[in-house]
């Protein structure tokens, strides 16, 4: 009876010192957060409306890029723009071309040895759908109304002011400094790619290179009381496969083993498979940065990953998609296509998918499961010869990145900052074979709405965003050591 009872009070002592340690971490974690701030306005609204006016000069300019053919009018009249703007850069900088229009500037820094990069890209996509402004270029109110807005002429308006502003009062960068910015982003386009051929080509390698990708946005998670800057250090990797199902000696088949519904039944069965899903270590990081900004439930978890981190990845799928692509592997389907042949045995139907993966592990164990549900289902899988697309995350134990994001949280202090995986793509992923901190953040404050507005109608940012950008810009080129 007493050794049951000595059991019972050690296991009680046990669940309150278990209890005590989820507390206390909770309470530490929330010590370590930097001060939130008030928004730091950097100009008046006279010097704010100037800025707008000026990159309303390139929202003008209709830069769609499109896959099956280049008409230069557009991207020439933007050339144009872009000399007339920023006149110190082009007497500066050497200027190169890849591609159709892809432009490389290079001004030579104190240390020719070293190199950081500032990228972006000045194509769009189409405005298509209503729009409640004009789609290219209208100021309203405080806000700018355009295609490019958010994505992404004002981070590249942003940096090429900074560079000038710079130069004008006599900066000399330490080290050399690129911007580049490519003409055919939107289409998974040549341009940043030829590009970075031509840096492997000259052994030329950096130690930052900064894209788009994440900004200041409203708390992606639930339960976080301020705004935050995203940096993006990771975007998932691409692999494209097909699969085909044709009828065959069919005569004797039952409608249900037809192509189409094998195909049907396939990609049904896909979508409920259990791809990887796990906590990669940068969306460890995001998690363990933005604890000490969240309330007290959400820190308790936040704060002890090393208990909850099998819970949330089966709580976080419920919650947002968007944060459950972070975690693991995706498979969507894109075009499926049905074909009747001349008799019965020659009827086809066939589908092609996307997956997007975070390692290359991830995909090859995925993969299998998927290739054994086509071989169920008595489906040709096709798979391209060059295999997968995929580029390595930026080491975030380099000084660039903790670089970055102090400049983040001193030209945004009102924002909680942290690291993450881009579920979507851009031209930085090419950069890793020559750059180890290749990072992705547009420096752009933006609400909900304007976060959804991109490739959508009523894409727009407010007018204060710009010059905030431009003190990001110049804050991280000055300071840099």
């Amino acid at each position: 009876m007493m050794k049951g009872l000595y059991v019972l009070v050690a296991l009680l002592i046990c669940l309150v010192v278990f209890l005590a340690i989820l507390v206390i971490r909770a309470a530490t974690i929330k010590r370590k957060a930097e001060k939130i701030e008030q928004p730091l306005v950097f100009h008046s609204e006279e010097e704010d409306l100037e800025y707008a006016q000026r990159l309303m000069k390139m929202i003008e300019c209709k830069t769609v890029s499109s896959r099956e053919i280049y008409d230069d009018t557009e991207f020439a009249k933007l050339r144009a723009v872009m000399k007339e703007l920023f006149p110190l850069v082009h007497e500066r900088a050497e200027i190169k071309y890849f591609s159709e229009d892809c432009w490389v500037y290079k001004i030579e820094g104190v240390d020719t040895n070293r190199n950081i990069l500032l990228m972006s890209h000045h194509d769009v996509v189409a405005a298509t759908g209503e729009w409640s402004h004009e789609p290219f270029g209208e100021i309203d109110d405080g806000v700018i109304w355009g295609r490019g807005t958010v994505d992404t002429k004002t981070s590249l308006f942003a940096e090429f002011s900074a560079t000038e502003e710079l130069l004008n009062d006599g900066y000399i960068p330490p080290c050399n400094l690129y911007i580049a910015s490519g003409h055919n982003e939107e289409v998974f386009g040549d341009g940043i790619e030829s590009a970075v051929e031509y840096f492997k080509e000259q052994g030329i390698t950096f130690e930052l290179a900064l894209d788009e990708g994440g900004g200041i946005i409203d708390a992606p998670i639930g339960g976080i009381g301020c705004k935050c800057a995203m940096i993006a250090v990771h975007e998932k990797g691409y692999h494209r496969f097909s699969v085909r199902a044709i009828q065959g000696d069919s005569e004797g088949l039952s409608l249900a083993e037809s192509p189409v519904l094998r195909i049907s039944k396939f990609i049904t069965k896909v979508s409920k498979l259990k791809l990887t899903r796990k906590l990669p270590s940068q969306v460890r990081a995001m998690f363990e940065s933005l604890a000490p900004y969240a309330n007290f439930p959400l820190r308790l978890v936040f704060g002890n990953l090393w208990c909850f981190s099998a819970l949330l990845v089966k709580v976080v799928p419920k919650i947002s998609s968007q944060a459950a692509a972070m975690l693991g592997t995706t498979c969507s389907f894109g075009s499926v296509q049905s074909k009747r042949g001349a008799v019965p045995r020659d009827n086809e139907c066939s589908a092609s998918a996307l997956v997007r993966y975070i390692d290359e592990e991830d995909l090859e164990s995925d993969m299998k499961k998927i290739r054994a549900l086509a071989k169920k289902y008595s489906l040709e899988i096709t798979e391209p010869e060059e295999g997968h697309e995929f580029h390595r995350s930026a080491d975030l134990s380099l000084p660039q990145y903790e670089y970055v994001r102090k400049c983040a949280k001193e030209t945004f202090p009102h924002a909680a900052v942290g690291p993450f995986v881009l579920t979507a793509g851009t031209d930085a992923r090419w950069m890793s074979d020559v750059c180890p901190c290749t990072l992705r953040f547009a420096p752009i404050d933006i609400n909900n709405q304007q976060f959804n507005s991109v490739h959508c109608p009523n894409e727009n940012i407010n007018i204060s965003a710009v010059g905030s950008a431009v003190e990001f810009y110049k804050t991280l080129l000055k300071n840099y050591q």
